[in-house]
């Protein structure tokens, strides 16, 4: 009898989203959503991109606010599919709101079994949502 050993992955570490002006990015998701950087580090001396990180306190998870590759063709407004999490789905809504975010017109409320829910879009029009 033989036994396989399956490796794969353990967490997801890091969702990454191309940005170019990361300088913007870093500033709308540390003021405007509440993370906070973790990484970042140049890219190769004279370079002005650098390899940024950002997480929200407590959580191993990271997005990347990253330089696209040579050649790749970054367009604002793409759906990220990124989903965040929050306790309290007003109030979060709100403190968006109040910061300037561009967020839905309002917090959508389908009923059970799907929980309230919004859309908003960072400084480069990219898409994520946030349930509770």
């Amino acid at each position: 009898m033989s036994t396989t050993t399956t490796t794969r992955p353990n967490k997801v570490a890091t969702v990454i989203i191309p940005m170019v002006d990361q300088d913007a990015a870093l500033a709308f998701y540390t003021e405007k959503l509440g993370f906070e950087l973790r990484v970042e580090i140049p890219f190769g001396e004279g370079s002005p991109m650098r390899w940024i990180e950002v997480g929200l306190p407590g959580q191993e998870t990271t997005i990347a606010l990253a330089p696209p590759p040579e050649n790749y063709v970054v367009q604002d407004g793409r759906e990220t599919g990124i989903s965040l999490q929050t306790d309290d789905i007003d109030g979060y809504y709100e403190t968006l709101k109040a910061n300037g975010v561009d967020v839905d017109a309002q917090v959508q409320r389908m009923g059970d079994p799907v929980p309230p829910m919004f859309w908003f879009r960072d400084h480069a029009g990219n898409s994520l949502m946030v349930v509770q």
